[in-house]
C-alpha cells in the first residue's frame, strides 16, 4: 500500500494536462486580444489615411463649397478601397480650422461596429466602436 501512494506522489503523467488547463485560457485571451487590437489598429490607420488624403484633395477647391464637394467625392469614391473599411459607415465633417483660419480641417468618423472583433472573447477590454481622425491642411492659394 505504501508503495502505491509513493508512486502516485511521483507520477507526473497528468502534469501536462493540468498545466494546459491553467495556461490555455490566459494564452487564448492574449492571442484574441492581439488579433482584436491588430484589426482595430488597422482600421484606425485606414481612417487616419482617409482623413489625410481627403484633406489633400481639398487643396484644389477655391471656395468652401468646392472643397467640401471635393472631399465628399473623394470619400465616396475611395473609402471602400482602404483596408478594413466599409464605405457606407464613413461620415465626415469639413470646415475651417478654428485655431487657424488659413487651415482647412477634415474630420472623418467611422462606425467600427461592423468589425469582427466585437464577437470575440467577451472579457477582452475593447475600444470604442467609433473611430475619429482629423486632418488639417493649409488652404490653397493663400
Amino acid at each position: 500500500m505504501r508503495s502505491a501512494a509513493r508512486r502516485a506522489a511521483y507520477d507526473r503523467s497528468g502534469a501536462a494536462a493540468v498545466e494546459f488547463a491553467i495556461l490555455a485560457p490566459v494564452f487564448l485571451l492574449l492571442m484574441f486580444g492581439m488579433m482584436a487590437y491588430g484589426i482595430y489598429f488597422g482600421a484606425a490607420h485606414s481612417v487616419q489615411q482617409i482623413a489625410a488624403d481627403a484633406a489633400r484633395t481639398s487643396i484644389a477647391g477655391l471656395s468652401a463649397d468646392e472643397r467640401e464637394a471635393l472631399v465628399e467625392a473623394f470619400i465616396e469614391a475611395n473609402a471602400s478601397g482602404y483596408m478594413l473599411i466599409d464605405g457606407d459607415r464613413v461620415s465626415f465633417d469639413v470646415g475651417d480650422n478654428p485655431a487657424d483660419p488659413n487651415q482647412y480641417r477634415v474630420t472623418v468618423s467611422y462606425d467600427a461596429s461592423g468589425l469582427p472583433i466585437w464577437n470575440l472573447y467577451p472579457p477582452l477590454p475593447l475600444p470604442g466602436e467609433t473611430i475619429v481622425y482629423t486632418s488639417s491642411i493649409r488652404k490653397g492659394g493663400i
